[in-house]
């Protein structure tokens, strides 16, 4: 049996109002007096209520065929093509997808899944932007499913699909040692994040399995943009005895790292040939037109897509959601190219 979603009559009678008092409040609150608004957004809030957008286009009887899917940076195109799996999936079971962005903002991740609960979604795929189950366990109570990817979640029973990061990461940088390298640099973002911590967890190990000592000063974690990647790469290359490669945790960093690099050069500080060589876990477009040598872990973020959306659709076409959990780890793929 599915789960009951609270009702708009439900709301009013937790609040003491009546239903249009309720949907005034939702509404922008026009003619009710705060106190009431307080009352109504409590027993909003209390009840774990999201309003039906699709209610008027959604025959009784019949699903709205979407399914949301949350993702943190639109900007980044590992995630358009992750949601190009996720689609692909979808289409063949006639259902389609509502793409959101969270900027790894998780307040703005729980606006964004209450919105898509509102407009009837079948169940859900989250790229979670936080360690913060709440509002993903709310929509499982309601009878939605979510299927977490790349990232999990610890607290929450819910189906997911991650990379193989520790061991990926661990792999890439024992490659780089055997090849010659002791000083190498990381760029890596917050270690909050589930992918962060374990690939920081791979190249610290890595390091410590080939006798390599950790030199804090080389490790720069917290870069979530471009932009970010190049400064920390800008202030590893003034050191006195600078890396001789940099081992990037993502794409973004990656390409902040050689935007870097890239601007030294041609600015005719030195050659080529005397700045670091750049390892990047997940691969990026033009990545083969690197002034420096470049290896990439790579891995199939449209596979990610699609398995997360196998996992999500298995559950909503056997109506069961009470099932045990599945956790799925993909393989990645060492491609390396140095001097």
């Amino acid at each position: 049996m599915a789960a009951h979603r609270p009702t708009i009559k439900e709301v009013a009678q937790h609040a003491g109002v009546s239903p249009m008092t309720v949907s005034r409040t939702l509404s922008g609150g026009v003619n009710v007096k705060p106190d009431v608004q307080e009352r109504v957004l409590a027993a909003v809030a209390e009840l774990g209520y999201h309003r039906n957008e699709n209610a008027r286009s959604i025959r009784p009887g019949h699903s709205s065929g979407l399914i949301g899917i949350a993702i943190t940076n639109i900007a980044n195109p590992y995630y358009s093509t992750f949601a190009l799996g996720v689609e692909e999936e979808a289409a063949l079971t006639g259902r389609r997808i509502l793409l959101g962005n969270t900027s790894e903002d998780a307040d703005r991740e729980a606006e964004l899944v209450s919105d898509f609960l509102g407009r009837r979604v079948e169940g859900l795929i989250v790229v979670p932007a936080s360690t913060a189950p709440d509002h993903l366990a709310q929509s499982q109570k309601q009878g939605v499913p979510v299927v977490l990817a790349s990232r999990r979640i610890e607290g929450l029973d819910a189906d997911n699909v991650v990379l193989a990061d520790e061991e990926g990461a661990h792999q890439g940088a024992t490659a780089l040692i055997d090849a010659g390298h002791s000083r190498i640099g990381y760029l890596g973002n917050t270690l909050a994040i589930f992918t962060g911590q374990r690939r920081h967890d791979g190249f610290i190990r890595a390091l410590k399995d080939r006798g390599i000592p950790l030199d804090p000063t080389l490790i720069a974690v917290g870069q979530q943009t471009v932009d970010e990647a190049r400064e920390a790469t800008r202030a590893m290359l003034r050191m006195a005895n600078p890396p001789t490669a940099v081992f990037c945790a993502n794409n973004r960093n990656a390409i902040g790292a050689l935007k870097e690099i890239n601007q030294q050069i041609t600015s005719g500080l030195k050659p080529a040939a005397e700045f670091p060589e750049v390892m990047s876990f997940d691969d990026f477009e033009l990545a083969e037109l690197s002034p420096v040598p470049i290896s990439v872990i790579d891995h199939d973020p449209r596979e990610l897509g699609r398995t997360a959306a196998r996992l999500l659709l298995d559950r909503l076409d056997a109506g069961d959601d009470t099932g045990a959990v599945r956790e799925v780890e993909l393989p990645v793929q060492l491609r390396m190219h140095l001097r």
